[in-house]
């Protein structure tokens, strides 16, 4: 069955996830991050995406960026990625393939998931019981986006901005929403939206989004075991 072309939409948030090929590590040691990150923010600048939070776990990464066109984030990626392999393969020794083949994508409902969703991104190594806060961990954006720290890769989005009239103000606004996990039921919108690889927002959102795109956005229900109670277990992360 053909995949289905992924959602990109100019101007509206995206959020991206890429795994280790066979969710194996892709980050070593610290030069390995420090690396990505560079590669990524020189792609980002490249293909007009405007990073507002990312990730990088030791076997994938997820990233919030809004793009300037439709086939920035792929050029981005793919950009990142080969600059970034090569690298790899080349410091360690290693040969072959470091990705999994398709990157993951979901466009976001930015009025009301953006930060739902770069919450989500933040949170991940306290989910992965690396950390008890996200500010332990040194390769994401929170401490740009709680903290004030410098981080030359971000891009604050409008939503982000409009948390308060100052820097401190923002900071402080959106530390706060980081008091305890995801709700139960957002983090499942969120990775049920992001397996789907389609929308993540209410009817209203999906309609619009639709509207714009002049096809629909929801998958269709396929027979037999796809539908299974198991088959959903094992797409769950």
């Amino acid at each position: 069955m053909a995949r289905m072309p992924r959602i990109v939409i100019p101007g509206q948030p995206l959020h991206v996830i890429q795994r280790g090929n066979n969710r194996a590590d892709v980050f070593f040691q610290r030069s390995d991050y420090l690396r990505y990150l560079n590669d990524l923010r020189e792609a980002a600048e490249r293909y007009g995406c405007a990073i507002h939070a990312y990730v990088l776990m030791t076997n994938h990464v997820h990233l919030l960026l809004t793009p300037d066109h439709e086939q920035g984030p792929a050029h981005m990626m793919q950009a990142v990625g080969r600059r970034y392999v090569r690298y790899v393969n080349t410091r360690h020794g290693r040969t072959g393939t470091l990705w999994e083949g398709r990157y993951k994508s979901v466009v976001v409902d930015s009025e009301n998931y953006l930060l739902a969703c770069s919450r989500y991104i933040e949170l991940n190594p306290v989910r992965a019981g690396m950390v008890t806060h996200p500010g332990e961990y040194s390769w994401s954006s929170y401490g740009c986006n709680a903290r004030g720290v410098a981080d030359n890769l971000i891009t604050p989005h409008p939503v982000y901005r409009a948390l308060g009239p100052s820097a401190a103000e923002r900071e402080a606004a959106y530390g706060a929403l980081f008091g305890g996990l995801l709700e139960s039921r957002t983090l499942k919108e969120i990775r049920d939206a992001t397996h789907a690889g389609m929308v993540l927002g209410g009817k209203r959102f999906r309609k619009e989004v639709e509207a714009a795109l002049g096809r629909p956005v929801a998958r269709r229900a396929h027979g037999g075991d796809r539908r299974s109670k198991e088959f959903r277990q094992r797409k769950t992360t």
